[in-house]
């Protein structure tokens, strides 16, 4: 009987699929979700500067061309009604 008990328990314990982390002592896998708890905020830290970066790059393109406007585009661009002072 008592065979009978431990192979059903045996069993039951293989039904699970064994995981990476059952296989892996506990201080390993902190250390390693540490490493990948860092790892992911040096890459948001990345996309927030390159967002920055970009964000940079167009306000400056935009003033460099509001700088390089000719006349008529700077009378294009204007909200006034120049035909009430003629």
């Amino acid at each position: 009987m008592k065979k009978k008990k431990q192979t059903r328990q045996q069993v039951k314990k293989e039904d699970k699929p064994v995981t990476l982390g059952d296989r892996l002592n506990n201080d390993l896998m902190s250390q390693l979700k540490a490493k990948q708890k860092e790892l992911k905020e040096v890459e948001e830290k990345q996309k927030r500067e390159q967002k920055e970066l970009e964000a940079k790059k167009k306000r400056e393109e935009q003033r460099r061309r509001e700088k390089n406007m000719t006349f008529e585009e700077l009378l294009e661009k204007s909200d006034m009604n120049w035909e009430k002072y003629k």
